[in-house]
């Protein structure tokens, strides 16, 4: 890891070389562009699962950084140029004068997909993509971000307004209700998440705050358990869970984030 690297004692072992390699190879393209480089998701949250979870990354550039630097970073850090260890790799990058300021919007110079389980995909046009999903990672990194180079997360990434990230987490809500494309323990594990961070204010790990909800509302106590067991079991075998009672606990987390966002005025 770069010797710029803080708090990363928790990161799992497996994945420390992959990281010093993925910051070696940023700042060998970037050069003095380079501003920083944060291990989030999962991985700042402290709920890495092998096998399941991506490695998360965001790295700041300044606003100068050119197309064709960015187009380095996809080539020299995909799969499997640079083999993931992981289920895949997330990286975003951001300009340093968007990341320092609050905003509803994905705002991304470049979202890279890559690894042995993730589809590929490199996209340079933040419209391409729903925002929450920024906002969202934007606000668990400046809770919980990891420095891996460069400066901390607090003081290059913004945290969003109140209103902004209230509406990243309804819009995640729905997305994870229609269920497209996603594994359905990883759907109810998110909404146990939405409603967690609406009681409290923070951002929890999938695991922690599906025992949350386990323990505080007994009525769904099956389907999150089911859930907290699917997580354990690598992505390529996750086990289905039964529609009808996905559909009733998602619909529950949507009242419950619909009344934060009344609560607070939104």
């Amino acid at each position: 890891m770069s010797r710029d690297a803080q708090g990363t004692q928790s990161l799992p072992d497996h994945v420390r070389p992959y990281l010093r390699e993925l910051v070696g190879r940023t700042r060998r393209i970037c050069g003095a562009d380079l501003v920083s480089v944060l291990a989030v998701g999962s991985l700042a949250l402290r709920d890495y699962r092998p096998g399941r979870s991506d490695v998360d990354v965001t790295v700041v550039v300044e606003p100068s950084v050119s197309r064709a630097v960015l187009r380095g970073l996809v080539e020299m850090l995909a799969h499997p140029r640079l083999p993931c260890p992981a289920a895949g790799l997330e990286l975003v990058v951001y300009d340093r004068d968007f990341a320092g300021r609050a905003s509803g919007r994905a705002g991304y110079l470049l979202d890279l997909n890559t690894g042995p389980l993730l589809p590929g995909r490199a996209s340079f046009d933040p419209e391409d993509s729903p925002a929450f999903w920024y906002v969202i990672d934007r606000s668990v990194a400046c809770q919980a971000g990891l420095t891996l180079f460069g400066r901390p997360a607090r003081e290059v990434i913004a945290p969003p307004t109140a209103a902004d990230l209230l509406a990243a987490v309804r819009a995640s809500v729905r997305e994870h209700s229609e269920g497209e494309g996603h594994l359905a323990d990883n759907r109810v594990l998110n909404g146990c998440r939405s409603v967690v961070f609406c009681r409290t204010g923070r951002w929890t790990a999938k695991r922690a705050a599906g025992r949350a909800i386990r323990a505080a509302e007994p009525g769904f106590r099956p389907v999150v358990e089911a859930a907290l067991a699917a997580l354990e079991r690598p992505r390529g075998g996750a086990t289905d869970l039964p529609a009808p009672e996905v559909r009733t606990f998602l619909a529950w987390v949507r009242e419950r984030v619909d009344e934060a966002a009344g609560a607070a005025g939104r």
